[in-house]
């Protein structure tokens, strides 16, 4: 199934694997999408194992009315491959839990399972760096703050890559998590792009 280019946000090409964008969810025409995604065996970091549809349409009609929490879908060449978080920390999942600065911007992505038949090397690399794009394109974005579960460890490595560094271990209701940070220059840097 292909998505229409209409209602696209932002775009980007990766030079090996082709054209990556973003729209918004939609929590009723992507309710079966995105219970398929967050409740997977794999996405077990995401929190929502036993979550039901109607659970998931109102998570993300929560999310849609809220002032300070969005999510989006990311596209692979049109097709839905990942799931974006993006929200204000200072209210939003870190409120009380840390220093927030001018210029804060949290998020969570997710990459779709796909079959291993089907995987593409460097993918969620890829997405990761669509998912920092998108944020720094806003240029009131000064810094990206995430609180990855400490047993994450494949998200650790993810966001060193695109120029994380781990603030300090913080505790959570729902986890212990390692509250990290990537300004603007941190994450061009991992790009190897110099200003």
């Amino acid at each position: 199934m292909t998505e229409p280019t209409s209602g696209i946000l932002f775009s980007r090409t990766d030079e090996r694997l082709g054209r990556f964008e973003v729209r918004a969810v939609d929590p009723f025409s992507d309710v079966e999408l995105l219970h398929g995604w967050v409740t997977h065996p794999k996405a077990a970091y995401w929190l929502m194992q036993g979550a039901s549809l109607p659970d998931i349409e109102r998570e993300y009609m929560g999310i849609a009315a809220a002032g300070n929490h969005d999510a989006f879908i990311g596209l692979h060449e049109g097709r839905p491959a990942f799931l974006i978080e993006r929200y204000n920390p200072a209210e939003v999942e870190l409120k009380g839990l840390y220093d927030p600065e001018p210029g804060d911007i949290g998020m969570h992505f997710l990459v779709a399972q796909v079959p291993a038949s089907k995987r593409l090397h460097g993918f969620t690399r890829a997405v990761i760096t669509t998912v920092m794009e998108l944020l720094f394109d806003d240029p009131s974005v000064r810094r990206v703050v995430v609180e990855p579960d400490v047993r994450n460890t494949a998200v650790h490595a993810l966001n060193e890559a695109v120029g994380f560094r781990i603030v300090e271990k913080i505790e959570k209701p729902e986890k212990d998590a390692y509250l990290s940070v990537c300004t603007r220059e941190m994450f061009l840097a991992s790009q190897g792009v110099t200003r």
